[in-house]
Formats: C-alpha cells, structure tokens, sequence
C-alpha cells in the first residue's frame, strides 16, 4: 500500500485526475430535460429578477441566490437552459473539490477515500442546480464550518469572525438558514473538550457574533437603500404568514418529519443488526485459530443481509429499501436515510471517543451540527441533508476504512461481524448511489424517463434532450409563440407550468407559479388588482398560459374552479377582459384578449 501511495500514477490521481473527476461529473446531466416546475421556475425569476416580475416574498427570502442567479443570466449563453445548467452546476463541483482539498491537504485523508465519498456526495444531488437558494446556502455553510473549523484549531479570531460572516451571510441566500447560527454549538463543545477558561469561550463566541451580526446589518443596510426597508420586512411577514396554508413550512413541521424519518428507518437498522448476532455466536464460539472461519461466516450472513435487503418488496413488487430503478428516489432513499444515521452514531463515537485527537474531535462535531441543521429550514425532510454529504460522506467512509484496516485493536467478538456489516451496507450504498447519479435527474419531483428527443425551434432548449410527448408540447407552443411575437410579453400562468416563463420567454405579470400553497389567495388578490390598476394605462394585457388540466372544455373556456379561488380569479379576468382561446394542444391552453 505504500508503494502504491509513492507511486508517481498514485500522485497524478491525487492532483490532477480526482480534481478534474469531481470538476466535470456535476455536470454530466446538464443537457437532460424537461422540469414544468423548479428549474424554468428559478431561471424565470434570475432572468426577470425584481418586483416587477416576482413575488417580493420570493424575492426578499432568497435575494442573494436570485442576484447570482441574475449575473448568470448576463453572461455568454445566460438565456438557454443549457448555459444556465452549466453555470449553477458550478456550485456542486465548487462543493466537491473545496472539500476533496481541504480533507485531503489539511485533514490528512486518504485522497482515494475521499475521492470515493465526494463521488458519491454528488451522486446523491437529487436538487436541480437552478435552485441556487439550496447550493448557495451549502456553498456558505460549507465556508463557514471551515473558517470555524481553522478559528478554533489555530485559534485564531479572524477566522471566527468568518464563521460568522458567511453564516450571518446565508440568511439573506434563504431565510430559512436563520437555525444555522447554531453552529456557534460547536465553539461551546470545543471549549469543553479543551477545558478552556470561560473568558476565552466569551471572546471566540464574541467574534462570532462579531461577524454574524456584522454581515446581517450589512445586508439589511444594503436591502433598505435599494428596496427600501419597509419592502424587505414586508416580504419577509409573509414569510411567515405563509405557515397558515403551506403548514410544512412551520418549524414544528419541519423537525417533526426530520426525526419521523430516522425512527422510521430504525425498522432496517434493527434488522440488518440481526444478520450480526450469528456472526457474534460464531465468533464467542470458536477459539482464536478458526480465525478464517469466522470471517467466511460473518460474510455469509452479511451476504444474507444484503439479499433479503434487495429482495423485500410492496405489493406491486417495489423494493423498499434497495430499488433498482435508478430514475426513482426509491432507489437511494432508505440506503442514504441510514447513512445519515451511521453518520451521526459515528460522529458521537468519535467525538466521546478517549483516544480521539482534538481536532478530530472538533471536525466530527462541525459534522454532526451540519447534518442535523441541513435539514432544518426545508419542507423536504431528509432530503436536504442527502444533497449536503460533501463533508460527511468522506468522513464516514474514512472512519469505516480505518475500522477495516487496523482490525488487530479491536479484540471483542463484536467487532468483526459489524466490521463485516458495515462493509455490506458500505457497498450497498455506494453502489445505490452511483446508480441514482448516473441515471436520475429530477422533472416535477420525480425522475426523467427519456431523452430521446429535443425541441427545434426555441432558443431557450437549443441542445436539450426531453421525451418525445414533451418536446411535443413545446415545439407547439414554441411555434405559435414565434409565429405571432409574443415573446417578451406578460403572462399569467397557472396549473403547475411556471417554467415557461423563462422557457418560452415570457416574463410573468406577478408570479410564475402563483399555485403554490406558499402563495397565499390575499396575495395573489393584491397582486392581480395591482396588475388590473396598470392596465387602466397604457400597460398591454398578459396572455394567459393554463395547463390543459385547468380547463374543463376548450370550446366554452369553462373551468373547474370550485374549491380553488385563485384559479377562480384567473377565470373571473378573462372573461371580464373577453379572453378567447388562440391555441390549445395535449399540455397548454393559451389565451389572449379577444381584438389582439
């Protein structure tokens, strides 16, 4: 092993082949397509950025993410789903190689180990890249567990202060990061496992707060020139206000899934630790010699452990724990749910560990912290976590690769049939996870099942490869939107289709996706009555874009609208500005008033 570590290839790998591995694979699915929802949803809100076009909500509550988003938009390519996949997929390779650098040159890691964590890390990015609020938040909580991670090793303040400002700094990425300030946990810790003196825990959590304070005014000072300061907190009350209807939004809501998860998952955790007490009979059973004996038993019932985990099926015979249809989140969900919690028991060993070294102590901590406050501050449970992994998944890997390696400290008969485990659910999922990175890329919360074809005649998804029944949808619209200018005119959307907006270049009269239960009816109200005092001017009337869903009957424009208000209002608009039917196909009803 040594020798393979001197080797020059060895080295090569290291700086130059794993780099370049972790740069270009976040990358390899940017030409896949098509998303009706985040993706065009995010890329219509960069390109028509500000109050005119979006929901100051939306805007005030990730304004950092939608400014870089905005700058994307301006260079070469900015305007094609394409380029903007290119330039947001960034973010996740950023992600991979800060951490391969810093865990391989400052941690000391073995760079294989790591290369194989950060590998899977991405793997497991289910989010869609456009949603630049998720990455740019991992970006700067990544930045500030490293600045708090050298602040506390070096002692050195300015580095806390860093912490603080790339913390302080995220609230305005998304607001929902406000539970990240309690990282500041980590400093408390450390001090306890240093035996600090109390006036130099004050001092380092002082400059923390120095910085995070800091950067909070900053932003608000910044905010309240531009926008003025009664918009941000405006915004930002409906925030809050918006629990009423989106209910898994509320921070109840948000633990409570969290913690259901990982109890719910304990079902597998206790039955895959049932293939182990044989293991642990065999090995209190037999003396010392049969040392081979006892290893070829611990693999049998780890090999069994792994059948009945691939063989357990529903009803409709899908697997529940290792699916094999990759395009599924089926296929990595329970396998990433119990890496998590391998993660955080591995973490707790090594942080009451005796033997552990301070600065491994403080590294295992920082991971805890962030796996548990990744998830906090989304409605998408564990989810979250799985997309943040750049830090954990390498360090649970590098701790299962000592466990195997240095087998002779371990003198318990327990040992080796866990090691053993450990390594089958290792491989599992990793496996599971290449799986779901090489195929799965999301579209309207679920996988693409196709790209076999593309749409010819929109610049926007030039070069992007879709299913033949949505290129369909798109060629049509594409074509009547070209054939009669529209481009660059307002529209109203409704029916879960808010990417066209920016697929179809049509910025959005209030708010693209004005369906979310996150929008509240009063708000849509308000801002249906702000667009109808407009047009009293000057101001051209919106065309109106609904999925063939909204409409009840083509012919006559009726609409279900019992039970949904804002449809009702959409419905109630045009026919109080003699709206007709100009185009209609599988997917899209579209409308124009009548004259136009």
């Amino acid at each position: 092993m040594n020798k393979w570590k001197e080797s020059r290839f060895y080295r090569i790998c290291c700086n130059y082949i794993f780099p370049l591995i972790l740069l270009l694979y976040p990358l390899r699915h940017i030409y896949w397509g098509l998303d009706l929802w985040d993706t065009g949803y995010n890329y219509a809100n960069f390109r028509y950025m500000g109050l005119e076009h979006m929901d100051s909500m939306w805007l005030f509550s990730t304004y950092l993410a939608n400014v870089v988003g905005h700058f994307f938009t301006l260079l070469p390519g900015g305007h094609t789903l394409l380029f903007m996949n290119l330039y947001t997929g960034l973010f996740t390779s950023l992600l991979a190689l800060t951490s391969y650098l810093f865990l391989t040159r400052r941690v000391k890691m073995p760079a294989g180990v790591v290369f194989v964590g950060e590998f899977a890390a991405v793997s497991l990015c289910f989010c869609p890249t456009a949603l630049l609020y998720n990455y740019l938040t991992y970006v700067l909580f990544l930045a500030g567990v490293l600045f708090l991670y050298e602040g506390l090793l070096q002692e050195k303040n300015r580095y806390l202060v860093l912490a603080g400002v790339m913390l302080g700094t995220n609230i305005f990425v998304r607001f929902s990061n406000l539970p990240e300030a309690a990282m500041i946990v980590g400093v408390w810790a450390y001090a306890v496992i240093c035996r600090k003196k109390w006036k130099k825990v004050l001092q380092e959590t002082a400059f923390c707060m120095l910085g995070y304070i800091g950067a909070v005014f900053f932003w608000l000072g910044f905010l309240s020139l531009r926008y003025g300061l009664s918009s941000y907190v405006e915004g930002i009350k409906r925030l809050f206000a918006m629990t009423e209807t989106a209910t898994d939004y509320k921070a109840s809501s948000m633990l409570y899934r969290m913690f259901s998860e990982y109890i719910e998952n304990l079902y597998w955790v206790n039955r895959i630790l049932f293939f182990a007490i044989p293991g642990i009979i065999v090995c209190m059973v037999l003396p010392k010699s049969f040392k081979w004996v006892k290893k070829i038993a611990c693999a049998v019932f780890a090999a069994a452990a792994a059948v009945w985990l691939y063989t357990r099926k529903d009803a409709q015979g899908i697997s529940l724990f290792c699916d094999l249809r990759f395009d599924e989140y089926s296929s990595m969900q329970k396998p990433a749910t119990l890496f998590l919690m391998l993660t955080l028991v591995v973490c707790l060993v090594r942080v009451f560990g005796r033997k552990t070294e301070k600065k491994e102590k403080l590294l295992a901590g920082l991971i805890f912290l962030s796996v548990l406050l990744t998830s906090i501050g989304s409605n998408n449970g564990l989810f979250t976590s799985f997309n943040n992994l750049f830090l954990a998944a390498p360090y649970v890997l590098w701790n299962l690769y000592r466990l195997c390696r240095y087998q002779a400290e371990w003198k318990i008969p327990l040992v080796l049939p866990l090691k053993t485990l450990a390594m089958m659910f290792t491989t599992i999922f990793l496996f599971q996870s290449l799986g779901f990175g090489t195929r799965f890329v999301f579209a309207e919360a679920t996988g693409i099942k196709s790209t076999a074809a593309k749409v010819e005649n929109n610049a926007v998804l030039k070069g992007i490869r879709m299913s033949e029944e949505r290129a369909r949808w798109l060629q049509e619209i594409s074509a009547y939107i070209a054939d009669n200018q529209l481009m660059g005119r307002e529209v109203i959307l409704y029916g879960y289709i808010p990417s066209l907006s920016f697929y179809l270049e049509l910025p959005s009269a209030f708010n693209p996706w004005s369906d979310l239960a996150s929008y509240s009816t009063e708000a849509m109200a308000a801002a249906m009555e702000k667009m109808e005092a407009e047009l009293a001017g000057d101001k051209e009337l919106p065309i109106v874009i609904l999925s063939k869903d909204c409409v009840a009957d083509t012919d006559t424009l009726s609409a279900p609208t019992a039970g949904d208000p804002k449809l009702a209002m959409i419905v109630q608009f045009i026919e109080d500005y003699h709206y007709k039917i100009t185009f209609s196909n599988e997917k899209f009803v579209l409308y124009e008033a009548a004259g136009e």
